[in-house]
C-alpha cells in the first residue's frame, strides 16, 4: 500500500494564498502600453491560456506538496534476516597447525587446511550473524571485528597462515581479545568458538582467569581440540606409531568450555570437526522468525516530475505567445 512519510507537509496548503494576501502587488506603469498589430493573434492565445493558469499552478503546487510529503510503496511484512547474535571465532595459527594428520576429501593435509575448510562452511552457514575472526599464535590479533559480511570473515580466514602469529599458543589472549570485543554489545547474545590443536605456553593471561573474566560478561565458550591420536610417522629403524596430540591439554579446554556454558568438541579427524560445527550450530539455533519489517519504496519523484511538468505549461506558452520587440 502507499502512504506518506511526512503527512504534516500538508499544513503549508495555502502558503500561495497567504503570500498572495500579504505581499503588496507592483504599482500599475504611467505609461501606456498600446496593442502592436503583428502580435494581435498571440495576445488572445495569451488571454485564453491565462484563464487556465492558475488551475496549473495550483496543481504542480499540490504536485510539490506531494513530492516534498515522500510517499512510498510499503510492501508486506519480511522476516528479519539478522539474528542478535555476536559469534567470534578463535582459530590457532601455531606451529603444531602444520601436522598433517588429517583427511579431507580422500587426502593427507595438515590441521589448518582441514579447519580452512570445514570453518569457512560453518560460517556461510550462520547467515544473519554478526561475526569476527580471531588469529592467534604466540600472540592474538583481531583480524576481522564483529560484521555482518561474511564474505569478508571467510576470506580473512582462507588468506591467515600457520606461524603468522608466531609458533606458540596463546590461548588465554585470546580468550581475553574476544570478550574485549563481545563486551561491548549488551543487548546481543555472546558466543566464541576456540580451536586449538595444543596447550597454552604463552601470552599473559592464563586461560582458566580468562574465562572467569568470560564468564562475568556472558560469553558463551565452544572449545575444539583438533588433532589426531595416532600418526604413523618414518623413522631410522621404519616407521613408528606417535600420537600427534600429546601436547592437546583437553583438561583445560573442558574447563573452560563448562565455565562458561559451552561446550568441549574432541576433534581427531575432519569429520568429527565438521560434526562439532554442526553441533555448535544446533546448540546456537538461528531464530526462524525474527522482527518483521516491511520495504518502503520512494516514489517522490513521480509527483516532483509531474510538477515539473506543470510549470512548464505556465511558462512556455507565455514566453512563445510575446510578440517580437520592435525598436524604437
Amino acid at each position: 500500500m502507499a502512504e506518506f512519510a511526512w503527512p504534516w507537509v500538508i499544513v503549508l496548503l495555502p502558503l500561495p494564498w497567504l503570500l498572495r494576501r500579504w505581499l503588496r502587488p507592483v504599482a500599475p506603469g504611467q505609461a501606456l502600453h498600446l496593442p502592436q498589430p503583428g502580435v494581435r493573434l498571440a495576445s488572445v492565445a495569451g488571454k485564453r491560456a491565462s484563464g487556465l493558469t492558475p488551475w496549473l499552478l495550483a496543481l504542480a503546487w499540490l504536485c510539490l506538496l506531494a513530492a516534498a510529503a515522500r510517499p512510498q510503496w510499503v510492501g508486506p511484512p519480511q522476516a528479519q534476516q539478522r539474528s542478535g547474535r555476536a559469534l567470534m571465532l578463535a582459530v590457532d595459527l601455531s606451529g603444531s597447525m602444520r601436522t598433517g594428520d588429517m583427511q579431507l576429501a580422500g587426502q593427507q593435509v595438515n590441521r589448518f587446511a582441514a579447519v580452512e575448510a570445514i570453518a569457512g562452511d560453518f560460517i556461510a552457514r550462520r547467515n544473519g550473524d554478526e561475526m569476527g575472526l580471531i588469529l592467534f599464535g604466540s600472540q592474538a590479533f583481531l583480524v576481522t571485528p564483529l560484521t555482518y559480511d561474511l564474505s569478508a570473515v571467510r576470506a580473512q580466514l582462507q588468506g591467515a597462515a600457520v606461524g603468522l602469529a608466531g609458533t606458540e599458543t596463546a590461548i588465554g589472549d585470546a580468550i581475553a581479545v574476544a570478550v574485549k570485543r563481545l563486551s561491548a554489545l549488551p543487548e546481543q547474545a555472546r558466543v566464541l568458538v576456540l580451536l586449538t590443536d595444543g596447550v597454552n605456553n604463552a601470552g599473559s593471561i592464563a586461560p582458566r582467569d580468562a574465562a572467569r573474566a568470560a564468564k562475568a560478561a556472558g560469553v558463551r565458550i565452544y572449545t575444539i581440540g583438533i588433532g589426531a591420536t595416532r600418526l604413523r610417522i618414518p623413522g631410522f629403524f621404519g616407521s613408528q606409531l606417535v600420537n600427534p596430540s600429546a601436547d592437546l591439554d583437553a583438561d583445560m579446554l573442558t574447563d573452560i568450555a563448562t565455565q562458561t556454558g559451552g561446550r568441549f568438541f574432541r576433534a581427531t579427524d575432519s569429520s568429527e570437526l565438521a560434526a562439532a560445527y554442526r553441533a555448535i550450530d544446533a546448540l546456537e539455533p538461528m531464530p526462524q522468525h525474527g522482527p518483521a519489517l516491511r520495504p518502503r519504496h520512494e516514489l517522490f519523484r513521480w509527483p516532483l516530475l509531474a510538477a515539473i511538468a506543470l510549470a512548464l505549461l505556465v511558462v512556455l506558452p507565455q514566453r512563445f505567445s510575446r510578440g517580437p520587440e520592435r525598436s524604437a
